[in-house]
């Protein structure tokens, strides 16, 4: 294959999507009953012969000649404008938005693989539908009726996009620092002044029109976060009929220069400068942040798919490179060079990459299908469940998912060697790429105080234990598996029995202690997060080697990928899952060590 291939694995995403995720109940809730088997399976061929033909060999190129800015405006790679139009001419920015707005309709779990693949090909390119589909979130949700007549279309078609705009210089995560001015005018519409800065396609030349939605303060506002309202700001102002009306004052006075996702603008925008950007206000005054929210938890979820794609990718370079690598014999005798896939340790190292992708799939896709439940389901009790979980699910995911696609990136530049180190073979993007996915949509230790804070410590637990409840039914089931694979599915099963052991036991911790002495929780809140995203991975591996081994039983399909789906989690189970001791430990009896040193000392 090329230097810059991809090929989509559809065959281990449709069987996420129908074996682990329930597909089949997501197809039967009321508005997916289009959402057939043979549909889904049609869109997602599309979706891969898309990303892997248009998209993924822009990859490498656009990362050598990033986006540049001159003069407020921003000219993006080659063949990223072309690449876009298709891609909005395709119809892929609306997959699951309301066909009332010109979307198709379908569910998040189809929606899911389709963004996994445009990750996979290129995260640079994926960034600007990713942060477009929050701006639809948000004004689905709290935009006035006018607001959604005006910019939903434009903006599912791809004629538009939007942006994400809280961080500002002196404000990073801590939002109750910001400083930008909402004005009203007293006929709507409100005056915006300040500086945006980390605007992911702040500015670019992609698309007609961009939608910034914007976090600024009233006159009157509260003090702090609860001061903050949230104001659309287009790029171009928008007329009664839908058309672009005069250049509003929002500009992009730089953009940064990065470690990776160099194609992607990251703009510094410039409201109010030239006497006033003109911006109306979006639901009700002082609840910005709650609305905003909407967009950053969709941006969560899509961040993890992110690492899914990233790490995929990276893994197939690794792949097919062991595959061509000749060098050194074989430890168990050969005489002749082999191929460095014949080395026990790239072995590891493949296997590593491999089993950490699939695991972190699953727990998406998992994830994409209890959100369509949260939404579309029509018995309450069953929309309730599905919410606490999805809930409980995102940090993990965006936190778990993305940590782990830079271990794996780090470990595709280890399988090549000297050669992973030199820029021309691709495989130092992927690395490059891989450490913003911690960071962005809050950092890990963020993501991971949620966990602590809003996910288990609020409700005393409650979720965390029902998910519990369910991982300990899978693990018996596999210690009472028999049949040719019995003993592969017992083994799993004990891994996935210890795992848990150790998250409960962290739990009791959490719940014991958190009141009389948090520093001491929240030092080990990244460790429970990677605690917490080893334990669901497992789960789902755990419960894929079941169904591959009850498929392989009943004969029909294809029993390589059955025979490799138990293998897999076998070694994620024995390699990764057995991690999860060393973690309680840290967590339950290292925090204090944590805290030991004053600040002097350091």
């Amino acid at each position: 294959m090329p230097h810059n291939a991809y090929q989509a694995p559809l065959q281990d995403m449709l069987f996420a999507m129908r074996e682990l995720a329930a597909m089949e109940a997501v197809n039967a809730l009321p508005g997916f009953e289009d959402a057939t088997p043979d549909l889904v399976e049609a869109v997602l061929e599309e979706n891969a012969r898309f990303c892997a033909e248009v998209v993924a060999p822009l990859n490498f190129s656009a990362d050598q000649q990033p986006s540049f800015w001159h003069d407020g405006e921003v000219t993006t790679s080659a063949g990223f404008k072309q690449a876009f139009q298709a891609f909005a001419e395709a119809g892929w920015q609306g997959v699951q938005h309301p066909q009332d707005f010109g979307g198709q309709g379908l569910p998040k779990l189809v929606a899911t693989p389709c963004i996994e693949m445009l990750n996979s090909a290129s995260i640079s390119f994926a960034l600007c539908p990713l942060l477009t589909d929050g701006t639809i979130e948000a004004l689905m949700t709290a935009g006035s009726e006018e607001q959604k007549r005006l910019y939903l279309k434009p903006l599912i078609s791809g004629a538009w996009t939007g942006t994400m705009n809280l961080t500002e210089p002196q404000a990073g995560s801590d939002l109750a620092a910001v400083r930008t001015r909402a004005l009203p005018q007293g006929d709507g519409t409100y005056k915006i002044s300040g500086t945006k800065i980390f605007i992911t396609y702040g500015e670019h030349d992609m698309a007609d029109n961009i939608v910034h939605l914007v976090l600024a303060r009233t006159p009157d506002a509260p003090p702090g976060v609860k001061g903050i309202s949230l104001f659309l700001v287009p790029k171009f102002l928008v007329n009664a009929d839908g058309s672009l009306g005069a250049r509003n004052d929002a500009y992009c006075v730089s953009i940064e220069h990065k470690l990776g996702i160099k194609a992607s603008p990251t703009a510094v925008l410039q409201f109010g400068e030239h006497g006033g950007a003109i911006g109306t206000l979006v639901g009700q005054e002082n609840r910005g942040l709650e609305y905003m929210f909407i967009m950053m938890n969709a941006a969560r979820f899509g961040v993890g798919l992110q690492g899914v794609g990233l790490a995929e990718r990276a893994y197939q370079k690794a792949l097919r490179f062991a595959r061509e690598r000749v060098q050194s014999r074989d430890v168990g005798g050969s005489s002749a060079p082999v191929a460095i896939i014949a080395h026990p340790d790239v072995r590891r190292m493949l296997m590593t990459m491999r089993a950490q992708t699939e695991a972190a799939r699953a727990l998406a896709y998992v994830g994409a299908g209890a959100s369509d439940l949260m939404h579309h389901a029509l018995e309450p009790a069953l929309r309730e469940a599905n919410a606490a979980f999805y809930d409980y699910l995102v940090p993990v995911i965006k936190g778990w998912s993305t940590e782990m696609a830079q271990d794996v990136a780090l470990t595709g530049v280890q399988v090549h060697g000297g050669m992973g180190f030199i820029e021309e073979t691709g495989a130092a993007q992927h690395y490059r790429d891989a450490k913003i996915l911690t960071i962005y949509e809050g950092t890990t230790a963020i993501q991971a105080n949620d966990l602590v804070g809003r996910k288990t410590v609020r409700d005393g637990g409650a979720q965390a234990r029902a998910i519990a409840v369910r991982v300990r039914a899978t693990a018996a089931q596999l210690a009472d598996a028999q049949g040719p694979h019995g003993a592969d599915l017992q083994a799993i099963g004990r891994q996935l029995a210890l795992a848990l052991a150790a998250f409960e036991s962290v739990l009791d911790f959490i719940l014991a202690t958190v009141e009389s002495d948090i520093r001491r929780v929240y030092a080990g809140s990244v460790p429970y997060l990677k605690l917490a995203g080893l334990l669901l991975g497992g789960w789902q591996m755990g419960r894929a080697a079941q169904i591959a081994a009850q498929r392989l039983h009943e004969g029909g399909g294809d029993p390589r990928f059955y025979d490799a789906k138990i293998a897999t989690a076998r070694f994620f189970a024995e390699h990764l899952l057995s991690q999860s001791a060393g973690l309680r430990s840290a967590i339950v009896e290292g925090g204090a060590s944590v805290m030991a040193l004053d600040e002097s000392q350091f």
